[in-house]
């Protein structure tokens, strides 16, 4: 223990002293969602907190003797297991100055007018990307307009977040499995277990196939002909080739199976299809049914979901159409997984009408299993019902604080989550695009402790919630409604979890055969550890 570490812990002796005794640290830690609810949101109906054990209390002791100190409360965060990130653009998610380093590797030109990276020869108007290895001022013109690094006051940030793909894209469509490694390490290094990632699989051959075959209303006609000559499957070996080709990529660069793996090669990573909403109603229905089908035969993939700006014309235009697509091609292929971006709305960005139903739709006409953003909540029709919908049926919500401040303006009292958590929907924290955001998964738990009051038990399910509501194959280590009933292990591991026992045969069964309760596992193991690192002295 160095001395800065004994110092540290000499001052929260003194703290301690003042505080409480650890059962009613523990009670105050872990308040209800209705009780830390900010000012102004609507009144939900009560909720009950689970007790915590005798070492969850000493960690929440030790978080709120720290809660002054920003030093320890960061590398608290840091440390923190974080379960995954379920919403994940990966082009989006790659750190600004990584982009910029790959466009100069791949002798790309910057268009100076618009800072948007495009093949060379470098004409007029246009300087190599290279420069910016040696021209400062052009390096940081690059990170403001490929990210939201100081952003103008008055300049739109919705309009800027959204810009800065086309500015990118370029680059990133090169180096699927480069990007990755990057991504992978970030995640792991931020004590995390497994990653979503969106991605659009063979997106220019899916074009080309829907405006062959057109659009016709009649879903069913639709998919007959798509299949009709191996169209779709063709699609389909397209994708997988892409993902086989990105894999290799990934484990060279991160050294995967060598003496010196990077971090991110011990990450449980899966891919979900992106779905661009503002296209054309045949270019949406290709991709959703190609999305779904690569789900049922390839276990890389997981599930649809559409993206783009949902405040677009053509979105807002086509909504209620795209919603019946996916019902509609989920009777077809009911093992693929559905999580929308739904609800990424503020009044003012949308027409009235138009913040009513998105959410409901979503949950209640496409069948999603989980909802990104989910923002605009209480401006839908009978938000009330919606939301005990969602906490029956456990619909989760993926939740990026900054992304939600930085394109809605959202944040604090405003921002749904302590109503969705009061409910008892089971709430995900994420990242969206990080690389963008300029943030990591450490922020937004620090932001959502400081910002809603929460103590370590509610933040370690938090985590928790982040891979019960995967899309990992088999079985859950937790039994029930764990947002509900609390997080309690299912028989075979009962009284096992790592720091109380060892698994038996049974446990141990589960463990070879879940996917999921592996992950699930090795959270537990980390938090574990976790809780002897980070404790108040007995």
């Amino acid at each position: 223990m160095n001395r800065d570490h004994r110092r540290a812990i000499d001052r929260r002796r003194v703290l301690r002293a003042g505080l409480a005794t650890l059962s009613t640290l523990s009670l105050l830690s872990a308040l209800p969602a209705a009780a830390a609810q900010p000012a102004g949101s609507p009144t939900p109906p009560p909720r009950h907190a689970r007790p915590l054990t005798a070492s969850e209390a000493r960690t929440a002791a030790y978080l709120e003797s720290i809660r002054q100190d920003p030093t320890w409360l960061h590398r608290f965060f840091r440390h923190l297991p974080k379960g995954g990130d379920l919403h994940n653009h990966l082009s989006g998610a790659v750190p600004t100055e990584f982009l910029i380093t790959l466009a100069a590797k791949d002798g790309l030109c910057i268009d100076g007018k618009t800072m948007t990276a495009v093949p060379a020869p470098c004409g007029p108007g246009k300087r190599p990307a290279a420069d910016a290895r040696t021209d400062r001022a052009f390096h940081d013109a690059l990170v403001r307009a490929w990210s939201m690094q100081d952003l103008p006051p008055g300049q739109s940030g919705h309009d800027h977040f959204f810009d800065t793909f086309g500015k990118f894209g370029e680059v990133t469509w090169r180096h699927r499995g480069t990007l990755l490694s990057k991504v992978a390490d970030g995640i792991a290094e931020q004590n995390q277990f497994y990653l979503e990632t969106l991605v659009t699989p063979a997106s220019e051959e899916a074009k080309k196939v829907a405006d062959q075959v057109g659009w016709d209303g009649d879903f069913a006609r639709m998919h007959k002909a798509l299949v009709a000559g191996g169209k779709l499957d063709r699609l389909v070996a397209t994708a997988r080739k892409e993902a086989d080709e990105a894999d290799a990529e990934f484990r060279r660069t991160s050294r995967c199976g060598t003496s010196r793996p990077a971090p991110g090669c011990r990450l449980t990573v899966r891919w979900n299809s992106q779905v661009s909403r503002g296209s054309s109603p045949e270019r949406v229905f290709t991709q959703m049914e190609l999305g779904m089908r690569l789900a049922e035969r390839d276990p890389r993939f997981t599930a649809v979901n559409l993206v783009q700006p949902e405040d677009g014309a053509t979105a807002l235009r086509d909504y209620t159409l795209q919603m019946r697509m996916l019902a509609s091609l989920h009777r077809i292929y009911p093992r693929a997984h559905i999580t929308l971006h739904a609800g990424e709305l503020w009044p003012g960005l949308a027409k009235p009408e138009d913040l009513k139903f998105h959410i409901n739709q979503a949950v209640n006409v496409a069948d999603a299993e989980r909802i990104g953003h989910g923002v605009d909540l209480v401006h839908e029709d009978d938000w009330r019902r919606l939301a005990r919908t969602m906490a029956d049926r456990e619909v989760a919500v993926e939740v990026p604080f900054t992304s939600n401040a930085q394109i809605l303006g959202v944040k604090g009292a405003e921002h749904p989550f302590t109503v969705y958590r009061a409910y008892g929907v089971p709430i995900v924290l994420a990242t969206d695009d990080p690389g963008i955001s300029r943030i990591d998964i450490t922020h937004e738990y620090q932001y959502a402790s400081r910002t809603y009051h929460l103590g370590y038990g509610e933040l370690k399910d938090l985590a928790r919630a982040s891979l019960e509501y995967a899309f990992l194959p088999g079985r859950s280590l937790w039994r029930g409604n764990p947002t509900r009933d609390g997080y309690r292990p299912v028989a075979a591991c009962r009284g096992q979890l790592p720091g109380s026992g060892s698994p038996g045969a049974a446990c141990r069964h589960l463990l070879a055969a879940s996917p999921k309760a592996a992950v699930q596992w090795r959270q537990e193991t980390a938090f574990a550890s976790f809780e002897r690192d980070f404790t108040l002295p007995r």
